[in-house]
């Protein structure tokens, strides 16, 4: 079953996009290739996995919609079946646009200026990248309902609205390139460090996020922030192996081994972080603190203070409580864990991260650090509370915990 659900997720993606394309109707592709995954469940134990699984569960969503579309349409047959011999004849090769790539397509039209932005985002995670609605909840920081009824009012609107599911002209490419830059992300980060489920990483979600990032340089060579995505991506990628031991428990940066990092991989992140040189948006000073930490040669000797200057340049770039957040841990280790700790105080009430953890277990980790270790229980304590906190994420801290509870005279526990 582990491995047909890693299967799933990673064709779920180009399925979707590919009846929604072909269908012209969301609702429809969804359910066709939830389905074919059904119909997988029930064949492929018995008969074993197809050559080309992503192929037999486009075929097998493809009949299910053109039978779902067959019932539902009021015109008549021959009509309708003139319709999707044109549809496959364009699929075979007549229909010529810049963007060749199914799931950048979709998401390409998932960004249409009638959606807000945080539809968009919700839509495109959950028809391209197959996640479920808990998870793009604990990505967006929002609760599950929430996500629920944006989803459902976005696919509403598209249909009321009557918005076409198509790539739009290509001078209406770079006002959407943002929106689909913002979704490549979120899907390697969610495969790079998954929110849900018993993995701490999705390897299919990871190599789609670095495979994306590169479809968009291909398509934008011009595009720098489209290359700073790209080193963003692969400069954090090079550490994938490393992020979590034989019993697949996370390991934190400073005790990974370095010389277990893709090399391969580094090399590529710094080709694009230098193509993305100048670039304006968000993605070039995260690319930055990846590169350095991906090329120094130990955590002490890591440059904290530019990793500094990187983190306030995205603030400059648009407020974030997550990278203020994260930005304490920098400034710890450039001035000393009493400034992290005060510079933690700073975003520790903000709403925003109410449902998070990242403010406790950055809290504990300092005081670890500081050799505070009653005070770093507590908030390991409290991040382990969280509401939203994965199972690896949750099983790290309870190792810390344990680690601490022996220092700990027995009065003080």
């Amino acid at each position: 079953m582990t491995q047909l659900d890693g299967v799933f997720r990673r064709e779920w993606g180009p399925a979707v996009a590919t009846i929604a394309r072909w269908s012209g109707d969301l609702d429809i592709a969804e359910d066709a290739v939830q389905d074919a995954c059904a119909q997988a469940l029930r064949t492929w134990p018995s008969d074993g996995v197809p050559s080309n699984p992503g192929a037999w569960l486009t075929t097998v969503a493809r009949n299910r919609a053109l039978d779902r579309l067959r019932r539902e349409s009021s015109r008549a047959g021959k009509e309708l079946a003139a319709v999707f011999e044109e549809t496959t004849a364009r699929d075979n090769g007549r229909e010529l646009h810049p963007v060749r790539d199914d799931e950048l397509r979709m998401m390409f039209t998932c960004a249409h200026p009638a959606l807000d932005r945080a539809s968009q985002l919700a839509l495109t995670l959950r028809l391209i990248s197959g996640l479920t609605v808990a998870e793009i909840a604990r990505a967006l920081l929002q609760s599950e309902a929430a996500v629920g009824q944006r989803l459902t009012r976005a696919k509403h609107k598209i249909r009321q609205a009557n918005i076409p599911l198509r790539v739009p002209p290509p001078e209406l490419l770079p006002d959407r390139t943002p929106h689909v830059m913002a979704c490549v992300y979120s899907v390697f980060t969610e495969g790079y460090w998954s929110t849900g489920g018993p993995s701490a990483i999705r390897d299919e979600l990871c190599d789609e996020g670095v495979r994306l990032a590169g479809e968009l340089c291909s398509l934008l060579p011009a595009d720098r922030d489209a290359h700073a995505l790209a080193a963003l991506v692969l400069l954090h990628d090079s550490r994938r192996q490393t992020r979590v031991d034989d019993d697949g428990a996370l390991v934190p940066l400073d005790e990974q081994d370095r010389s277990r990092w893709d090399r391969g991989r580094i090399a590529r992140g710094l080709d694009q972080l230098r193509l993305a040189e100048g670039a304006a948006g968000p993605y070039l000073p995260q690319a930055v603190i990846a590169a350095l930490h991906a090329t120094a040669p130990s955590w002490q000797l890591t440059d904290w203070t530019v990793i500094c200057q990187a983190y306030d340049r995205l603030l400059e770039l648009g407020e974030s409580p997550v990278v203020r957040a994260n930005r304490a841990v920098a400034v710890a280790f450039r001035d000393g864990f009493d400034a992290g700790l005060a510079a933690l105080d700073e975003v520790a009430d903000d709403p925003r991260l109410a449902r998070s953890s990242i403010v406790a277990s950055i809290r504990a980790d300092l005081l670890r650090r500081a050799g505070r270790s009653r005070e770093a229980l507590h908030w390991y304590g409290i991040a382990l509370e969280s509401d939203n906190v994965s199972a690896p994420a949750a099983a790290f801290l309870r190792r810390r915990i344990t680690e601490l509870t022996p220092e700990m005279p027995s009065g003080q526990l």
